[in-house]
């Protein structure tokens, strides 16, 4: 799930008289994840979705506000985009539960909460125990990534439950993933770059792939 989208842009940065939107870059991230996870075989449903955008290479991301919800046109009422995107997921879960053995539900933001701060990426988890262990994967492979790319760095991302609606109503095994800070200057300079966004979407398919195998133990 790409977060934010249609009415709703999320975070907006401006940067020479451009702006830029939080939706469009975690939907590019979100569509890179996808296409990694269906070349391993994966079924994957993009809940929200542009008709006139795939994967974009470009740093500054047009900005438009024609997501769909798998088709449906989104609410402007908050309650009712999370509803929506919700009861998406848990239909499509109800539906297909006795065609597959492992279910996983991932949102992306590029958040704009604490502003002037470096971001890391921080894994919020339902209150689930698959959830939480795919969360607590996932940082770990993030961590010994940075500690390969960029030694000496660090790595202050963390894994946490937050009672936020999605993550309480999915009947899946869900995390948000917050990528950045996209009102961040040294942060929105890693995401406008193509290769970033692959890399975060390499890292979190890898660590999806590697729950996934664990789970058949």
């Amino acid at each position: 799930i790409g977060g934010h989208g249609g009415p709703d842009p999320g975070a907006v940065a401006r940067v020479d008289g451009r702006e830029l939107h939080e939706d469009e870059y975690a939907y590019d991230i979100a569509l890179r994840l996808a296409r990694n996870l269906m070349m391993e075989g994966a079924t994957v449903y993009v809940i929200i979705q542009d008709p006139d955008d795939g994967i974009r290479d470009d740093r500054y991301l047009n900005n438009r506000y024609n997501e769909t919800c798998m088709g449906d046109p989104i609410p402007k009422n908050q309650l009712d985009r999370l509803r929506q995107r919700v009861n998406k997921v848990n239909g499509l879960y109800e539906r297909d539960q006795n065609k597959f053995d492992y279910f996983r539900t991932i949102e992306l933001h590029v958040d704009s909460r604490n502003q002037g701060k470096r971001l890391d990426v921080f894994f919020y988890h339902s209150d689930n125990r698959h959830a939480q262990t795919l969360a607590t994967g996932m940082r770990d492979l993030f961590r010994m990534k940075y500690d390969t790319h960029q030694p000496g760095r660090g790595f202050g991302g963390f894994v946490e439950y937050r009672g936020l609606y999605t993550l309480r109503n999915l009947k899946v095994p869900s995390l948000l993933i917050e990528v950045g800070n996209i009102q961040n200057e040294s942060d929105r300079r890693r995401i406008v770059l193509n290769n970033n966004r692959q890399a975060l979407a390499n890292w979190m398919s890898q660590a999806c792939v590697e729950d996934f195998e664990k789970s058949k133990w």
